[in-house]
């Protein structure tokens, strides 16, 4: 008898009941709590270090990623067009205020010339 063979043979089916529950279960299970999973890939040769790549995987319900602190979807203007309105608000408001430093303040008189 191999050593697997035997191993098996040791085992008590009890002692590991089958998981209960489908895939939704243990889906809904993941997202309501959460879950992380961390790697670091190295490349070296001759100790001198060629290349790390550092790989973080978050995996959660947009609720519990808010309760993390985790909310880069809502800022980044290439996923929330709030945020790109808010980015285009605030660039303007810049430009503005630049054109105002080089040209002096506008009048309504002069604005109203700008526009026509």
């Amino acid at each position: 008898m191999t050593d697997v063979a035997a191993w098996n043979a040791d085992l008590d089916p009890q002692a590991c009941p089958p998981l209960a529950g489908s895939l939704a279960d243990l889906l809904e299970r993941v997202l309501d709590k959460g879950i992380v999973i961390a790697g670091d890939i190295k490349i070296d040769l001759l100790d001198i270090e060629l290349l790390t790549i550092r790989l973080r995987l978050f995996i959660a319900s947009v609720d519990t990623a808010r309760k993390a602190g985790i909310d880069w979807w809502e800022t980044d203007p290439a996923l929330s067009s709030r945020a790109a309105r808010s980015e285009l608000a605030e660039e303007n408001t810049r430009l503005r205020a630049e054109l105002a430093a080089v040209k002096g303040p506008l009048t309504e008189a002069d604005e109203a010339k700008e526009t026509r």
